[in-house]
């Protein structure tokens, strides 16, 4: 377990910690240090799973997994959050299932310049996410309509919106915290809804 702050074990968990501990279990039957490290308080660890398992890869979500992935992995980017990036950028790697293009990609983001690989509906996603975690400020109607222009539809929109919001939040407890993979397995789960946050 690695953070700037107390992390408590499955062996000194309470009653309480221990089962939201089972709540926050990944299918390799541990816990990621990105929920261990709210074991001191049980009810955000509680909330941090519901939520992110309700952005990302839900069942209702109609955004293909691999570009889900893929929007996180630039959120984590332009925040300089490694810890995200590391698990979010391995799940979109494994799901391109294409080493050239995904190479590419990467160094896109990295490069902030998504319109050297992307164009169309994926090109306006990427934008968006990059002015929605950069200047969330200067949003206006404008970003929205840009994506319906290019095809998106609300439901999608909202997709989008809560996987860039989610990983804003996330990107910022971890660098705040300076939690680390360190322990972790990185990698992805072919459950991907327990996939890392």
């Amino acid at each position: 377990m690695s953070a700037w702050i107390k992390m408590i074990s499955d062996d000194d968990a309470d009653e309480r910690l221990r089962k939201t501990l089972e709540l926050a279990r990944t299918p390799h039957g541990t816990v990621d240090n990105v929920m261990r490290v709210h074991s001191l308080r049980p009810a955000t660890m509680e909330g941090h799973v519901v939520l992110y398992r309700a952005a990302l890869h839900n069942d209702d979500n109609t955004l293909p997994t691999w570009l889900q992935e893929t929007i996180s992995s630039y959120v984590s980017i332009l925040n300089d959050c490694d810890y995200s990036f590391a698990n979010h950028w391995a799940n979109a790697r494994y799901l391109i299932d294409e080493d050239k293009r995904a190479d590419a990609i990467e160094k896109a983001l990295r490069d902030r310049q998504p319109e050297t690989v992307f164009n169309g509906r994926e090109l306006a996603l990427m934008r968006y996410a990059e002015k929605l975690t950069t200047a969330p400020d200067a949003m206006t109607k404008s970003d929205v309509e840009a994506l319906r222009a290019a095809g998106l539809d609300d439901g999608e929109i909202l997709e989008a919106n809560q996987i860039i919001s989610y990983f804003n939040y996330a990107n910022r407890l971890l660098n705040g915290l300076g939690v680390t993979t360190e322990g972790d397995i990185v990698g992805y789960y072919e459950d991907s809804k327990l996939s890392h946050a």
